[in-house]
């Protein structure tokens, strides 16, 4: 199927491929450290590939359930972006706040410098900030969660930023036939929390990736329902689900099932969908490239990737 993937957004940039020895930056632009066990382990699986990796000032930092203030955050990003011989941006942990930080956020000064900036959950407000710009960020497994991944998707986040090489994933397919566009993949509350902002990218011509975690039910559905109310699923192409962890509601009180959920929300939108597949919270978190053409097939419940050559 490859050869049937457009270059569906020609103006995406892959950064540079990793190799051992480049400078990895870690940053902590959300919630605060409390994982400091996997945090170290994850720090260790980076610098035992080969690379050097920098803690940043402040990635410990405590500000309420914030990793510091605004500002110290901030600054975290904008000084690991601006420095020249850092390669990649490692993202401590979501949680909360990343959102906060784009307040009088601007990237027009640090885009000479591409890079990746690596991270999912409360982190998609910064890819998609990123995407906005024309770069590619990686919707991938945090420090915290990056020790309790299987070795397949430890290693399909190491082929991506080292060898812009990805395979496709399996799903359950829902029927609707075959949709290519770009994938723009996010935690769903984050991503809803976003609509209407200036955060908020274009989503026409979108194959939209969700997951999410700890929400119940009737939560989904008021979030699917805002996004139907705003219109924002017109010329979106396609929606791939990947794990919804724990969305589950008290039993003693009635309630449809998450999954029943999202076939009563996205079922009926004529789009191509696919769930099941292997990303998100608590489990394996398949890294999703930000930005980068593929086709969704919801028939055969595939989502297929085509390299962009970094320009």
């Amino acid at each position: 199927m490859q050869s049937q993937i457009p270059n569906l957004n020609s103006k995406i940039q892959l950064p540079p491929a990793l190799k051992p020895g480049d400078l990895l930056r870690v940053i902590a632009p959300s919630g605060c450290l409390r994982e400091f066990e996997a945090f170290e382990k994850a720090v260790e699986i980076w610098r035992n590939r080969g690379y050097g990796v920098e803690l940043s000032p402040g990635y410990d930092s405590r500000w309420g359930y914030l990793a510091g203030n605004d500002e110290d955050r901030r600054q975290q990003l904008a000084d690991a972006w601006k420095d020249p011989e850092c390669r990649a941006i490692l993202c401590a942990r979501g949680g909360y706040g990343g959102a906060r930080i784009l307040e009088d956020w601007s990237w027009d000064e640090l885009l000479s410098n591409p890079k990746w900036l690596i991270g999912f959950s409360d982190i998609t407000a910064i890819l998609w900030s990123l995407f906005q710009t024309g770069i590619s960020g990686v919707h991938g497994p945090l420090l915290t969660t990056l020790p309790a991944e299987p070795e397949w998707t430890m290693q399909r986040l190491f082929d991506w930023v080292e060898n812009h090489s990805i395979e496709p994933l399996q799903g359950t397919g829902w029927g609707g036939g075959q949709a290519s566009g770009y994938l723009l993949p996010a935690n769903l509350t984050v991503a809803t929390h976003l609509l209407g902002t200036a955060a908020q990218p274009s989503l026409e011509g979108a194959i939209l990736a969700f997951e999410d975690v700890a929400e119940v039910p009737y939560r989904i559905d008021r979030m699917l329902t805002q996004w139907r109310l705003m219109g924002k699923f017109k010329g979106v192409r396609g929606i791939a689900l990947g794990r919804f962890s724990r969305c589950i509601n008290d039993p003693n009180i009635p309630s449809f099932t998450v999954e029943e959920v999202l076939r009563d929300r996205l079922g009926d939108l004529g789009l191509p969908v696919v769930s099941d597949l292997p990303f998100g919270h608590e489990g394996e978190n398949a890294t999703l490239p930000v930005g980068v053409p593929v086709v969704l097939d919801g028939d055969k419940g595939t989502l297929d990737f085509a390299p962009v050559p970094a320009q």
